[in-house]
């Protein structure tokens, strides 16, 4: 999985050849100090940044590719992985691989992107809710829509500021794929990343995983609850009174080790949420301010005014991120790469149909 270095960036293991190499090969040659290569040095504003490989000194023989913690910046994170073209097997593939992973999702080819996994931040219980990529392969033609907006809803509406600003993302790479033949990407993900929390980011505190805090073997846990491991997502399901809940702490590195945390009755009966500190980033312009309210009482319209009815100039500013992640399949080409364009207009046309309606 995911690591995190003290630094503050993560690490991914470098796979097993080529798939391992070939990412590293792409990475080396986007970041290249020497690149003069217009359509490669705007690909860079999409990516995640790239700081070299990294070994640890106790493994010299283990391989990590250094990369920006992309959520680093938020305070409750919320994040969504989209497998993003037609084919996510790549023109070198066995029958055998193209019949598996035709197999996991037939759809593919129509829809143009899957969701591999999403945990999005409710306001209302201070939790996460998580899903997996079991979740995205159930979604049809019919439900896709209803199964993305998920994402952006956080227990009391839709997010539609985050919507906009993801779509704004997502037009800018479409426009980058029109406009270059170089590179073609399979089985390749956008990750989504948008603020969760109605406060303004402050501080980042550090966090462990229920694992962690029991000082169990990574991957297992009591109970026979054991990680999930999917792509890019590593889940850890807990039960407790016969409901399923997880939690997730804050870093991309926690993305892949979800936790389940404990819910206090203050969150039952109060929620304090200081809007005018917003006034600080100049993106609130009014004295709305809300303390101690009843989750019983009139919190839902006052959240509805902060989430559902901002000003224009604040659902501008969303804090928003979508990077493109996974290049274990990115091959030279002189061709647009068709199948990329194809899923990015469809999520875009999801998207925009989830805002209008």
């Amino acid at each position: 999985g995911i690591l995190q270095h003290p630094d503050g960036t993560v690490l991914k293991q470098l796979q097993p050849p080529p798939r391992g190499p070939r990412e590293q090969e792409f990475y080396n040659k986007v970041y290249d100090s020497d690149c003069c290569d217009s359509i490669l040095l705007e690909l860079r504003e999409y990516l995640p940044k790239y700081f070299g490989v990294w070994s640890p000194p106790t493994a010299p023989n283990d391989m990590y590719l250094k990369l920006e913690d992309v959520t680093c910046k938020f305070n409750k994170p919320c994040i969504m992985d989209v497998k993003i073209g037609q084919k996510s097997y790549d023109p070198y593939a066995s029958a055998e691989k193209i019949q598996q992973q035709v197999s996991k999702y037939p759809l593919m080819e129509e829809i143009g992107f899957l969701v591999l996994g999403m945990r999005v931040y409710h306001v209302s219980s201070d939790s996460y809710e998580t899903q997996n990529q079991h979740y995205g392969r159930s979604l049809t033609k019919e439900t896709v829509k209803d199964g993305i907006s998920k994402f952006f809803h956080n227990g009391y509406c839709l997010r539609k500021d985050a919507i906009a600003a993801s779509i704004q993302k997502i037009e800018k790479i479409l426009e980058w794929f029109e406009g270059q033949k170089q590179l073609n990407f399979y089985a390749s993900s956008l990750l989504f990343v948008y603020e969760g929390s109605c406060q303004p980011t402050t501080m980042r505190l550090s966090d462990v995983t229920l694992a962690e805090k029991r000082g169990m073997p990574k991957g297992l846990l009591s109970g026979g609850d054991i990680l999930e491991y999917n792509n890019n997502i590593h889940v850890i399901n807990s039960t407790e009174n016969g409901k399923i809940e997880a939690s997730v702490s804050k870093g991309l590195s926690k993305f892949y080790a979800l936790h389940k945390k404990a819910y206090s009755k203050r969150h039952h009966s109060q929620l304090s949420l200081k809007v005018e500190n917003l006034e600080q980033d100049n993106v609130w312009k009014s004295s709305t301010c809300i303390t101690q309210e009843h989750l019983n009482g009139n919190v839902l319209p006052q959240l509805e005014k902060v989430f559902c009815h901002m000003p224009a100039e604040i659902k501008e500013s969303a804090n928003v991120e979508v990077r493109m992640i996974d290049f274990a399949h990115v091959f030279p080409s002189n061709t647009k790469d068709e199948g990329y364009i194809y899923g990015l207009k469809n999520l875009i046309t999801v998207l925009q149909n989830i805002l209008d309606n």
